[in-house]
């Protein structure tokens, strides 16, 4: 049988479904579409094949949906462009949902290209055939149900045009997934057509064919511009900023190396305070931090504290931060005019207390606002000063009582990561307690970390292959960390396999604790008939064996003495490493409140 050639010769296709498909694929890889994550299966063997064989594509191949999605969604976010999603028809599609969410909600950009029966074969009784029209709802900006796949030059036309429209729309504000559904008839393979000749080659439009010369996509699409900031707003704000002297600038996360200049100007400025999310790439750096705020999870917690610093104005940048104390205290202050300023035309704004909303760059926002103060306003350090020192003394509290632990306490991953970790290494925290210790204990320093989570929809879901997908997006070898609870490595198990088989470095803290850990702070705590079955969910699970079946190392290392040793030899080396410590939740529990409680009596010594 002959083979048909594929996209390096579009000319000679002999099969109208690849000829179709081929233009598509090669109109993504025009449109900036350079990874593709495919899951195996036999109703897309058209674009399975179409991708293997073009040249400027990158091949990731997942046998895990689920996985796939999650691998691809941490691939986006670290090369910031988008990555395409493949899986066959049926049940397939349904496991991709978990990380489309989780795209959607933080503005990653996916395309989702799941493969389908055609139309005649739909509620038939056809296997592995569901309705896949709109099947990810409103987790996806926009969907379309592709037409059937003809080698004409009107259906190239179509083809190549919809790939550039759908590629640009991942990126365009707000950035998130599109979901292209395309049904394939049988055959699939790619040989030759007697019944269903393509045109002669005369008739065949080259461009359309073959593509625009110097790899130039069909269709430039810009991706859609943010809002201008109207004058009368900047006034307006520039005016209530300059009379007010007891001000807060806070950044959730943030993955703009744009803002980090601009929004430190804004706040010498105004001589405010910038209250840094762990997410917000703002608590480590060559960067001055003398205004920045790292540790007020902790202080915010205090009564004292929150009663007598009122604020009277919050400037807050993109999501709102992990720490529940900070949402209480804007509770608490609910008629403080809070400015919310959103890059993605989000409403991020789970207090409702927001009193104006701007939708424009946080960059471009700073800037003009900055220019606007000049000269600057003249106002007393007090403000501004209660809250670095509160921020110094619980730092220092906190690290003197953590070492204090004879214990193994889990917040201490963090504060010696912090010293241990190198310039460029990126540090990813899972959901549940990972993310919210990272928040308390991990302040940074000198050293540049790119700190990542998935922090849309919060899910315990996915993480290992978000942060192998991370790793696999890193251009330079610096090291990638994984702080993770035992749950959501369990739940994520199967993703383990994408390091041995794309040869990615991944060092994962394992903090286990034996169930979910984080439930112990809640008030189900309080009702332990029932916890531990509900709540606590013991699994008794040994993991170095699976560790070991996935080509990893397992260690676990006695005390703090071997965790900085283990953790060194594990960056230095390639591949998967698995570093698990063992903690017990009860005690965990206790020794978190014995820390605040330490830092309320630092805190009221130093007024003293």
């Amino acid at each position: 049988m002959a083979q048909v050639n594929t996209i390096n010769d579009p000319l000679q296709a002999e099969n109208p479904t690849y000829a179709y498909v081929n233009a598509f694929i090669d109109e993504l890889q025009r449109s900036a579409v350079h990874n593709i994550v495919i899951c195996p299966g036999s109703r897309s063997t058209p674009l399975a094949m179409a991708i293997a064989a073009h040249p400027g594509l990158k091949t990731w191949m997942h046998v895990d949906e689920r996985s796939a999605a999650f691998f691809a969604l941490g691939l986006a976010k670290q090369s910031g462009q988008p990555v395409a999603l493949v899986c066959t028809s049926g049940t397939a599609a349904a496991n991709f949902l978990p990380a489309i969410a989780e795209a959607k909600l933080t503005h990653v950009p996916l395309l989702v290209l799941t493969a389908d029966r055609p139309h005649e074969l739909r509620e038939t009784g056809a296997p592995q055939a569901i309705d896949q029209n709109r099947l990810y709802g409103t987790h996806v900006k926009w969907f379309v149900e592709v037409a059937l796949p003809e080698a004409t030059n009107e259906a190239l036309r179509y083809i190549r045009t919809l790939a550039d429209r759908a590629a640009a729309l991942t990126r365009a504000v707000p950035a998130g997934p599109v979901h292209l559904n395309l049904p394939f008839r049988e055959p699939l393979t790619p040989a030759p057509l007697p019944d269903h000749p393509l045109p002669p080659v005369e008739r065949r439009d080259p461009i359309l064919w073959q593509g625009r010369a110097e790899n130039a996509p069909y269709v430039r699409v810009n991706d859609a511009p943010l809002g201008s900031i109207a004058d009368e707003d900047l006034e307006q704000i520039a005016a209530q900023a300059r009379a007010t002297a007891h001000g807060l600038i806070v950044v959730g996360p943030s993955f703009d190396p744009t803002l980090t200049t601009p929004l430190l100007q804004l706040a010498r400025t105004l001589r405010y305070p910038i209250l840094a999310d762990p997410l917000s790439q703002l608590r480590g750096g060559s960067h001055d931090q003398s205004l920045i705020v790292s540790s007020y999870d902790a202080f915010l917690r205090l009564e004292d504290f929150t009663e007598r610093f009122v604020p009277e104005l919050v400037i807050r940048f993109g999501a709102m931060p992990v720490a529940k104390p900070f949402l209480l205290y804007l509770n608490r202050y609910a008629d403080c005019p809070q400015i919310v300023v959103d890059a993605q035309g989000d409403w991020n704004e789970p207090t409702r207390l927001a009193t104006h909303m701007i939708h424009a760059r946080p960059a471009a926002f700073c800037e003009e606002l900055t220019a606007r103060l000049t000269p600057p306003p003249v106002r007393g350090d007090e403000w501004l000063q209660g809250w670095l020192q509160t921020d110094r003394t619980t730092r220092q509290t906190l690290q003197a009582a953590i070492e204090d632990f004879q214990a193994p306490f889990e917040g201490r991953v963090f504060t010696e990561l912090a010293a241990l970790l190198p310039e460029g290494s990126t540090l990813f925290a899972g959901n549940s307690m990972p993310i919210r210790d990272m928040d308390t204990f991990f302040w940074g320093g000198p050293q540049t970390i790119s700190t990542i989570g998935n922090r849309g929809a919060n899910g315990i879901d996915g993480v290992i292959s978000s942060a192998l997908g991370v790793s696999a997006g890193k251009q330079a070898r610096t090291p990638t960390v994984l702080v993770i609870g035992d749950l959501s490595f369990f739940h994520d198990l199967n993703g383990l396999l994408a390091a041995r088989l794309h040869q990615l470095d991944l060092v994962i803290i394992l903090i286990n604790n034996d169930g979910g850990g984080i439930f112990s702070f809640l008030p189900q705590a309080a009702y332990p008939e029932h916890f531990e079955q509900l709540f606590g969910t013991p699994t008794g699970l040994e993991f170095q064996p699976v560790v070991q079946m996935y080509g990893g190392t397992y260690q676990r290392p006695a005390d703090w003495s071997a965790f900085r040793q283990t953790f060194q030899q594990s960056i230095q080396t390639r591949g998967l490493h698995v570093i698990e410590l063992r903690t017990e939740r009860t005690s965990n529990v206790a020794m978190h409140r014995q820390l605040w409680q330490a830092v309320g009596s630092a805190l009221r010594n130093q007024e003293d």
